[in-house]
C-alpha cells in the first residue's frame, strides 16, 4: 500500500457503479434528463435519495427553479440513452427528441416516467446542501414505478 494522487487512486478502485437519469424541467416547462452515477439512498422511512450534479449543468440551473426530479435506473437496453443524456447539454438539445425514449407524465409534477427503465422515482426535492463544485439535491419519493423484466445498466454498459 502506498500514498498516491486522489485521481489516480480514484480511477484504479473503480467498481462496476449503477447509472441513474434524473429528469427535470425548466421554469418553462422543458425537460431535461441528465446521466448521474453520484446517488444514493438517504432514508427508508420516508423514502428518499439524494443526487448530485454539478454548478454548471443545466439540470443544475432547472432544480434550483423547479424543486421535484424523477430519479431513473435506466435498464441495459437503454445504454444510447445514457450516453446522450450524459455527454450532451440539455441547453443545446432536446434530449427527449434526439434519444426518443418513450414515456408518460407521472403524478407528481408530470415529469417524464421512462417505460423502458428498470424502475422510476418522483421526488420533491426537501433539502439542498452545496459540495464543492456540486449541489446534492434531497427528494423525498412520493410515486414508485417498476418493470419487473428489465436489468439495471451499470458503467461498465456504457463502455
Amino acid at each position: 500500500m502506498k500514498r498516491e494522487e486522489f485521481a489516480k487512486v480514484s480511477q484504479a478502485s473503480k467498481h462496476p457503479a449503477k447509472v441513474a437519469l434524473a429528469i427535470v424541467k425548466d421554469k418553462n416547462g422543458k425537460y431535461n434528463m441528465i446521466t448521474l452515477e453520484w446517488f444514493m439512498r438517504t432514508s427508508i422511512q420516508p423514502p428518499m435519495f439524494a443526487i448530485s450534479i454539478g454548478h454548471t449543468r443545466y439540470s443544475h440551473e432547472c432544480l434550483q427553479e423547479v424543486r421535484f426530479f424523477n430519479l431513473c435506473l435506466p435498464s441495459k437496453e437503454m445504454a444510447k440513452v445514457s450516453k446522450i443524456c450524459g455527454s450532451k447539454s440539455g441547453r443545446d438539445i432536446d434530449k427527449f427528441e434526439e434519444t426518443g425514449v418513450e414515456w408518460f407524465a407521472g403524478r407528481l409534477a408530470k415529469l417524464p416516467i421512462l417505460k423502458d427503465a428498470k424502475a422510476n422515482f418522483e421526488c420533491k426535492v426537501i433539502t439542498q446542501v452545496r459540495s464543492g463544485d456540486h449541489t446534492i439535491f434531497v427528494g423525498e419519493v412520493k410515486h414508485s414505478w417498476v418493470n419487473e423484466d428489465k436489468e439495471v445498466q451499470t458503467v461498465k454498459d456504457l463502455m
